[in-house]
């Protein structure tokens, strides 16, 4: 059974969206841990940023690492933080919208994770794997 498992993801590429997937939930887990913490003393914009900011260093390591396999450098670094930004403008949105319509700022996070998790799996994905991104050098000495 396990070796038909291996297959499938092998012959899927499933690998990599697997460890996306469990460096997604301990990051995800960080920034909310985080963010209940402060939350009783802090406002929830505040809390929230607090917690995406450790979390997203965590990720940042483990992604190049584990998940992606690329070169910790400058240039990637950047491109990951670019995607996170747009991620974190999207779940500060979300956040303050479902608040908005009722939502505990306590639970809120939830469904925030729900839908910006997925989403930011393809805009890291495509900040450190395209390749127009990568072969910049090569590109243009052609």
């Amino acid at each position: 059974m396990i070796e038909y498992i291996k297959k499938i993801i092998k012959k899927y590429k499933l690998e990599e969206f697997i460890k996306f997937v469990i460096v997604g939930i301990l990051a995800t887990g960080i920034s909310y841990l985080v963010y209940v913490i402060f939350i009783q003393f802090l406002d929830k914009n505040i809390a929230y940023t607090i917690g995406y900011v450790i979390s997203f260093c965590f990720n940042l390591l483990a992604s190049h690492l584990f998940t992606f396999k690329t070169k910790v450098n400058v240039n990637n670094s950047v491109r990951f933080g670019i995607a996170h930004l747009t991620n974190y403008t999207i779940q500060i949105g979300l956040l303050n919208l479902l608040t908005w319509l009722g939502i505990e700022k306590e639970y809120a996070p939830i469904p925030v994770y729900v839908i910006a998790v997925p989403v930011n799996f393809f805009i890291v994905r495509f900040a450190l794997k395209n390749k127009y991104f990568r072969h910049k050098k090569s590109r243009i000495s052609k």
